[in-house]
């Protein structure tokens, strides 16, 4: 009986050796695919495939011998149980030759031909391991805009957006599903839930408030443009800001509109136009009589007539003289002011537009554009420079054949001329003048200027006058053609230099019949006084006169450095980083758009995006809007000489 064991323990051995491959292939995927149900479950069925096949080398084991080994006479049923006496004499021959016909190689022969392979299981383990690898790719996958927008519709369904412009508007309440909005300025937009209930996600705000929301609605009034988030759904909220009156002028289309001697009337066309309503919109008119220290001014204020549109006011007119109070040499100054209905009212004021009636004009050979300002009596006029030109064109058309030296000292002498002129009328404009001499030496010794060397003006030289901008026109035609006409001449060629003077000349009349200046300005208003604390010494609350010395203004915050700094990184970012950012996003960014874009950075790199991290960084930086200025001073050499000589300076 232990021979027979023997042999079918051997037999065994060598069929499962055959069928271990057919398990292994079916749990590998499994194994792949870090399935832990998969790999219990095929190691189950390869336990039970184990114990099936076992079974049947046990029942059929016998007969496979004998069908691959003639050489045991089909008696190997023999080696399991043989009762009589021949049965046990044929075992005893069995077992002697089962020691050189039944080897390992006849035993992997037999379990290769009663053992098959069948794939069948392994290609149904390849297919489901195939299919759970499918459905955890559709799982992880991305979810389609069409999905997104699906899922945000669901999650925002429970919200809904109240908005409540500002009366004076006249827009109506809205109210309906979270979309982007477009609300006038200081509307109050409201968000509620349809089954009001507490709830742990609050309103984001991308200026980085949060608003909670729950059994009562969130609030928050429009003041900028911005957009909201709630469970991962963003939306633009952009704020329309109440725009300032405009004033249109049609007629006339001049600032300074110079009537016809002998007009009888002048038109005025106006339009103003706010974006709600216009609540108040007056001309206001100042009629300038008379000449040096005799003019006189007399002002008049006309309210414009409503129309039927409460937001355009349309207003046009044709005066007569009379009218207007105008005789021949007045001027007439007048400006709109227009107000809108809000609850800061805006004012605005236009440009005064000047309409002149001309007098009786006398000729002159003055030169100056103010009166009293004297001419030095070694200045030559304009028109007295044109006819010196004109005389040196007439002596080269008489005599072709005049000395060179003497026509170039004729043309440079009318040019010395034409400079000082030049340099008379550039004072008006903020230009230095060496009218008087001196500036073709300078003392070596002088002192220099710090301030100009080392600093810089407040005041361009230009604006630092009393003149208007239409009278600062005309003296920038004037000097321009002065100048063409300074290089021509001094270029030989005095006759392209008569256009020029002509033209400067023509300037300098126009200058000479401006002799008013109107300035429409508004006076400083101190604020009034309270009585019971005059005259008793009383100063609680009064600031000294004096001013302290200001300091260098720093350009980038030290927060946002460091901001900038960590952001260049994957490391932690500064403590409450993110409303410093707001703040300076808020400061440096103007641009509604913009300024969007660069929050939805900070909110991005707040939920951890770390490939947001640039982004946010070129936002920071691209609202440096100006660098430090540091003035210093020039760079001194340092020799024996000068530090004996500040060693023996006196102190």
């Amino acid at each position: 009986m232990q021979a027979d064991a023997d042999i079918l323990g051997q037999l065994q051995f060598a069929a499962t050796r055959r069928r271990a491959p057919l398990w292994i292939a079916a749990i590998l995927p499994w194994v792949l695919l870090l399935s832990v149900p998969g790999i219990v479950v095929w190691s189950a069925w390869a336990a039970w495939d184990c114990r099936r096949l076992r079974a049947r080398v046990q029942r059929d084991w016998t007969g496979w011998i004998d069908a691959t080994v003639p050489a045991l006479e089909d008696s190997t049923a023999l080696l399991a149980g043989a009762t009589s006496a021949i049965g046990q004499l044929q075992r005893r021959r069995l077992l002697a030759r089962l020691a050189t016909t039944l080897t390992d190689d006849v035993l992997a022969a037999i379990a290769r031909e009663r053992v098959r392979f069948d794939a069948r299981w392994v290609a149904l383990s390849v297919c489901a391991a195939l299919a759970l690898f499918a459905w955890r790719q559709v799982r992880d996958a991305p979810p389609t805009p069409h999905e997104v927008k699906a899922l945000i519709a669901k999650q925002t369904s429970e919200i809904t957006v109240h908005v409540t412009p500002p009366k004076y508007t006249g827009v109506a309440r809205s109210e309906g599903a979270p979309r982007e909005l477009q609300v006038p300025e200081h509307s109050v937009v409201e968000w509620c839930l349809r089954a009001p209930q507490p709830v742990d996600t609050p309103i984001e705000l991308s200026d980085g408030q949060s608003l909670k929301i729950g059994r009562e609605c969130a609030r928050w009034s429009a003041t900028e443009s911005v957009f909201w988030r709630w469970r991962g759904a963003r939306y633009k909220l952009r704020v329309i800001p109440d725009q300032a009156p405009e004033v249109t002028l049609s007629a006339p289309r001049e600032m300074i509109h110079t009537l016809a001697p002998d007009a009888a009337s002048a038109t005025i066309t106006l339009a103003v136009h706010d974006d709600y309503q216009v609540r108040r919109a007056t001309l206001h008119l100042t009629l300038a009589r008379g000449s040096g220290e005799n003019i006189r001014f007399s002002d008049r204020e006309l309210p414009l007539p409503e129309s039927s549109n409460p937001r355009t006011r349309n207003w046009h007119k044709q005066w007569t003289l009379a009218e207007l109070g105008m005789e021949p040499g007045d001027e007439l100054y007048f400006f709109v002011r227009a107000t809108d209905n809000a609850e800061r009212a805006h004012t605005t004021v236009s440009p005064t537009y000047t309409l002149r009636l001309p007098g009786p004009v006398e000729e002159t050979d003055d030169s100056s554009a103010q009166p009293m300002l004297v001419k030095p009596e070694n200045l030559r006029s304009q028109r007295q420079i044109i006819i010196d030109t004109e005389q040196l064109l007439a002596d080269l058309k008489a005599t072709p054949g005049m000395n060179p030296a003497t026509v170039r000292a004729r043309s440079e002498s009318i040019a010395d001329d034409q400079a000082q002129l030049r340099r008379r009328y550039g004072q008006f404009l903020g230009e230095e003048s060496t009218l008087f001499g001196g500036e073709e030496h300078h003392d070596d010794h002088e002192k220099h200027d710090v301030v100009a060397e080392f600093g810089h003006m407040h005041d361009q030289a230009e604006s630092a006058t009393l003149f208007d901008e239409s009278t600062k026109k005309i003296l920038r035609r004037a000097l321009g053609a002065m100048w063409d006409a300074e290089k021509a001449l001094r270029a030989i060629v005095p006759k392209t230099a008569l256009a020029p003077e002509h033209k400067a000349l023509e300037a300098i009349k126009q200058l000479q019949q401006a002799d008013r200046i109107y300035l429409h300005k508004t006076a400083f208003v101190p604020p009034p006084l309270k009585e019971e604390i005059r005259m008793t010494g009383d100063v609680v609350g009064a600031k000294s006169y004096r001013r302290e010395q200001a300091t260098a203004a720093v350009p980038i915050p030290d927060e946002v450095r460091r901001l900038i700094e960590a952001l260049d990184g994957d490391g932690a970012l500064p403590a409450l980083w993110s409303r410093g950012a707001h703040e300076w996003i808020r400061e440096r960014i103007a641009s509604d758009e913009q300024r969007l874009e660069a929050q939805r950075a900070v909110q991005d790199v707040a939920d951890g995006c770390v490939a947001c991290r640039p982004v946010l960084r070129a936002w920071l930086r691209g609202a440096i809007t100006r660098a430090p200025v540091l003035l210093q001073a020039k760079a001194t050499p340092q020799t024996p000489f000068t530090r004996a000589l500040r060693k023996e300076a006196p102190r």
